[in-house]
């Protein structure tokens, strides 16, 4: 039985409810159709006994799904309409479903995983990753922050990871997602039809299934060799302790990791490295309805609109950020985006 939109797939196979993002083209790029529809469909399997888990894959070989539509939430923004502000509190509600789903959640991913991708596997107990993931959360440098959870799986992390990545944006391959816990099993891409036939017909527990298809990365991860200068570097008490302390080291990650933090908004350089401190001290619900306030004021601010603008629309690859230097970002600036909201923190179920 099967239950199709333009935008995501729906099916009964077997034991297991699979969705497919069905966006190729797009990189399988989240909609607000596709975030209403993926929530309906999962509150209806949660209840249906013939359903045992759930299988999440992305059509085509691009990309799992490389986020949210950011156009149009730009053009949302800019216009004032509702859609960008409903488009994170519904994501957020089913980040959270995902969250707390009472049966197995499994991503298969390959390709692009970023973003809003990140959001609807990286809650899952199972992300098994093909040999072309690329995973990355690259917020900053369009003026935006980390979300979909990022405050919650970032300081989670193993050292300071997660806020190297939440800073920098950097991406990372197959072997680091591994390293870093981000995938919880590695099956290259050639083998995930299989893999699928199996979670949805093989009557075995799931962790078994996957565990017969599992394969040890082939090269080492380049994460696992970094992970003691960035510790080192990324657990200092500030945006611009980092930085300074990244000049005072001669290796080449201090000085490719310098050109890249001077590339990103001062502002979300701020607001990310808050984020991630506090993060470590909240429950998932907490660290979403905190995103949400975040989102709020970067939705009336600058810099979002500006990072869009010479990313994705003009492509110049030149924002100008305002305030475009850190000593122009105050304590207080970075306050306002974490004070609650007039209207009180999303309700997430």
């Amino acid at each position: 039985m099967s239950q199709a939109t333009d935008e995501v797939l729906f099916e009964k196979r077997g034991r297991a409810g699979l969705i497919t993002l069905n966006r190729p083209k797009a990189l399988n790029a989240l909609t607000l159709g596709m975030v209403d529809a993926i929530q309906a469909q999962l509150e209806a399997w949660r209840g249906d006994g013939a359903i045992e888990l759930v299988v999440v894959r992305g059509a085509g070989d691009r990309a799992f799904c490389a986020g949210g539509d950011i156009r149009a939430l730009h053009d949302s923004g800019k216009a004032g309409t509702p859609y960008v502000i409903d488009f994170y509190a519904r994501e957020y509600r089913l980040n959270t479903l995902i969250k707390r789903y009472p049966k197995p959640y499994v991503a298969l991913i390959n390709g692009i995983v970023m973003g809003g991708g990140v959001g609807v596997s990286v809650h899952g107990r199972a992300r098994v990753c093909g040999e072309r993931t690329m995973f990355a959360m690259p917020e900053t440098g369009i003026g935006l922050f980390p979300d979909v959870g990022g405050t919650y799986f970032l300081p989670r992390l193993p050292g300071e990871l997660g806020m190297y990545l939440a800073l920098t944006g950097a991406r990372l391959d197959v072997t680091d997602c591994k390293y870093a816990g981000i995938a919880t099993h590695v099956v290259p891409a050639p083998q995930h039809e299989d893999l699928l036939a199996a979670l949805c017909d093989d009557g075995r527990p799931f962790e078994r299934v996957l565990a017969q298809f599992s394969a040890t990365p082939e090269n080492k991860s380049k994460l696992a060799g970094l992970q003691l200068l960035i510790d080192r570097h990324f657990a200092l008490e500030s945006v611009e302790a980092i930085l300074k302390s990244l000049e005072g080291d001669a290796s080449l990650f201090a000085a490719e990791t310098l050109k890249s933090l001077k590339t990103k908004s001062p502002t979300s350089l701020k607001v990310a490295f808050r984020q991630v401190r506090e993060g470590k001290q909240l429950d998932f619900e907490q660290c979403m309805q905190l995103e949400f306030r975040l989102t709020n004021r970067f939705m009336r601010g600058h810099d979002f609109y500006e990072g869009v603008r010479a990313v994705i629309v003009e492509k110049d690859n030149a924002p100008k950020w305002n305030p475009p230097t850190l000593d122009g970002v105050s304590a207080s600036n970075v306050a306002a985006y974490f004070a609650p909201l007039n209207a009180g923190d999303l309700q997430l179920a």
